[in-house]
């Protein structure tokens, strides 16, 4: 993979991992990486090299601040953001005419592709002819106090606020005349973290209404692209009654496959030597061929 830096019309950057050695005219596919992941993530990493042998051209983008270098402006990303990976998918379409364009979302980069399609009045044919979505977190709110009630979430949280405050301190000075740093600084859940940073710094006037707008579960009946969702009943980021089953079974252009374990980007199997991982093996073949990739095209 060779990283690429994009500058955006606001003067800010996105860092993006495109694959080298991909073969002329073989189908693109942007991936969107999770909460405080990256490209180097290793599901990211996995479903690259899945796509590359299924003949497909990854592209793995870094949401601002998530690159290992700080992004510029006065903000990060969010669970709703879909403004960057649209304009990614656009830019990639001009450099790659004529190819056929998927996409693929892991945890919070699901839910930012599933309301990217949904949000639109086409419904995401325009910018997409496949889509995967993997560990989606359908409702936010949901979510965000199953974290807080259970030992596993309360590890995950505790994960993710330690790299979330690190930025908040390394952007003190960018960030102290729009939010209560001290505030940010001193939570202890994720939902107290988006109410005093997240959702003022992105326009959003407290953790409920961000949660609320940008919760995947409003807009599953407007998706109009093919999309392998990959869910699994005991994901510690959504409770199971949380699950948007009906609704997703309901729209014909998902291809829904729910199972009883599989935890949050997990979906292993073979043994703990040797694991497998089949969500990106199954990511990767759904994708190859809605998109009409040649299997070895890409090397």
């Amino acid at each position: 993979m060779a990283r690429e830096r994009w500058t955006l019309p606001d003067g800010d950057f996105l860092d993006v991992d495109l694959a080298v050695g991909a073969a002329p005219g073989a189908p693109v596919v942007l991936i969107l990486h999770g909460l405080e992941g990256s490209s180097r993530r290793r599901y990211v990493q996995s479903a690259c090299s899945e796509l590359l042998r299924a003949g497909v051209r990854p592209v793995a983008m870094n949401f601002r601040g998530c690159s290992g270098e700080m992004n510029l402006l006065p903000r990060f990303y969010h669970s709703g953001e879909t403004g960057d990976a649209g304009l990614a998918l656009e830019r990639l379409r001009s450099r790659f005419p004529g190819c056929a364009f998927g996409a693929w979302g892991f945890s919070l980069g699901g839910n930012a592709l599933l309301k990217l399609m949904g949000e639109r009045t086409d419904g995401g044919q325009a910018v997409l002819d496949a889509a995967v979505v993997m560990s989606v977190p359908f409702d936010l709110a949901a979510g965000s106090a199953l974290l807080e009630s259970t030992p596993m979430g309360r590890l995950y949280t505790g994960y993710f606020l330690r790299s979330l405050k690190r930025k908040m301190r390394a952007k003190r000075h960018k960030l102290s005349s729009l939010v209560d740093v001290d505030a940010a600084l001193g939570c202890r859940t994720l939902w107290s973290f988006d109410d005093v940073a997240t959702a003022p710094l992105h326009g959003f006037g407290d953790a409920a209404e961000y949660y609320r707008e940008c919760s995947s579960a409003a807009f599953l009946d407007r998706v109009g692209v093919p999309t392998l969702v990959l869910q699994s009943r005991d994901d510690p980021f959504l409770p199971h009654e949380a699950l948007p089953e009906r609704a997703l079974r309901a729209n014909p252009t998902f291809s829904v496959c729910i199972s009883a374990r599989g935890g949050h980007v997990g979906f292993l199997e073979g043994t703990p030597v040797r694991p497998a991982f089949w969500g990106e093996r199954e990511g990767a073949r759904f994708l190859a061929r809605e998109l009409g990739a040649t299997t070895g095209a890409a090397g």
